[in-house]
């Protein structure tokens, strides 16, 4: 007899669900990451190269219903092989979880059911309204801003968990400059 705790076929044991400092230490060296914007009309979806070097668009999923979404969503990963991954965390600014930020984290509890690879959570304040203002810097039409901001956003949580990602990676390399002679 199992237990509600206990794996079974039926229920695999969900990937973990993790701040982005502490998932760090799970994900390989290499291996793609795809970065996700969660809203409650779409899901913006971006990616990187196996290196993370190169953080780019991919699409906007219309959410439909949570299993529907989730299997595009790991379908997109399978494409890239991608390893896991980063979900914005919609933070207040002062730092405290709201209703949004709570959603994220029911949506991340449940993703990671069917996922498949850790789930990074990212701090994603203010990043659409960044990207919006870069796309009106653009000159992009309302409706083209409408079609592309939520992949731009998930761009965005992206390249900042990249650039988190780089700065721990050299933080743990050795010091390889010649010793001091003096």
């Amino acid at each position: 007899m199992t237990t509600p705790e206990t794996p079974t076929p039926e229920t695999p044991t969900p990937a973990p669900v993790l701040p982005l400092a502490e998932a760090a230490a799970l994900l390989p060296e290499r291996g793609a990451l795809i970065g996700l914007d969660l809203g409650t009309k779409t899901i913006g979806v971006s990616s990187c190269d196996p290196d993370r070097r190169v953080a780019t668009t991919v699409e906007t999923v219309r959410r439909t219903k949570f299993t529907a979404d989730a299997l595009r969503l790991v379908a997109l990963a399978d494409e890239r092989r991608a390893v896991a991954f980063v979900l914005g965390l919609p933070l207040n600014m002062d730092g405290s979880e709201g209703p949004r930020a709570q959603a994220s984290r029911a949506f991340a509890r449940n993703f990671a059911r069917l996922s498949g690879r850790p789930i990074a959570l990212w701090d994603e304040r203010l990043s659409t309204v960044a990207v919006e203002r870069a796309l009106i810097a653009a000159d992009m039409s309302r409706a083209k801003r409408a079609a592309v901001v939520d992949q731009h956003a998930a761009l965005f949580i992206l390249e900042g968990a990249l650039d988190f990602l780089a700065r721990v990676r050299a933080a743990k390399l050795p010091d390889e400059s010649p010793p001091n002679e003096g």
